[in-house]
């Protein structure tokens, strides 16, 4: 899959790129260190992956801009901002997958193997933070969920951002079976089957915001 990688930092950015590449189908075309080198590119990425925080722009705006430039292409963002309204505006803009750049070179490439598949990508680690705060704003449609406990609201939660029950179940450190038990309890209560219908009803609910496309 090739790859437009924009970051602002030139040694930070030629070591992802050599890390990229270590990955099996990954291949840099681009690189920009700015949004308006970005924009100006004329590569065909299968893959955006850009810093929230660039010279000339950051946070949802750079996603924004990104979408509309290569509307074909899935947008990744690495960066240090993990602020769960910063990720969730990232998402709303746009992002397919969100993770840090502490996170661990075989993150990195799993990250991009995965939004390059359609899925959608959050980092174990970002997902807690991210399940415990959504639906607290003032505007939250969080309400028709009730019904269900609070863990079985955080799986539904982690199950809608794309996280498989494995995935799941390592980040909360609990038994693979316990999190297939919470799935079964909340499909049952809720009368949903799939994951697909997780997706919606959760995106319905105010429990997570993620695009059409992601």
């Amino acid at each position: 899959m090739n790859v437009l990688l924009v970051e602002d930092h030139n040694v930070v950015r030629e070591g992802i790129h050599l890390l990229l590449e270590t990955g099996d189908g990954v291949k840099v075309i681009g690189e920009a260190s700015s949004l308006s080198d970005a924009l100006a590119s004329d590569a065909d990425p299968d893959v955006v992956l850009a810093d929230l925080v660039l010279g000339d722009a950051d946070g949802s705006e750079v996603v924004e801009a990104l979408r509309k430039r290569f509307p074909e292409a899935r947008i990744l963002v690495l960066t240090m901002v993990d602020n769960p309204t910063d990720i969730r505006r990232a998402f709303g803009a746009g992002a397919d997958g969100y993770l840090l750049k502490d996170a661990a070179g075989e993150d990195l490439i799993e990250a991009v193997h995965r939004v390059a598949a359609g899925e959608s990508y959050l980092h174990p680690s970002l997902g807690v933070s991210l399940a415990q705060t959504a639906g607290s704003g003032s505007g939250s449609r969080v309400g028709t969920h009730e019904v269900l406990s609070p863990r079985e609201t955080q799986v539904l939660r982690l199950l809608a951002i794309g996280h498989t029950n494995a995935e799941i179940a390592e980040t909360l450190g609990v038994a693979v079976r316990t999190i297939e038990a919470h799935r079964a309890s909340l499909q049952s209560k809720l009368g949903i089957k799939t994951r697909a219908e997780i997706v919606r009803y959760a995106s319905r609910v105010g429990l997570v915001e993620l695009t059409a496309n992601g």
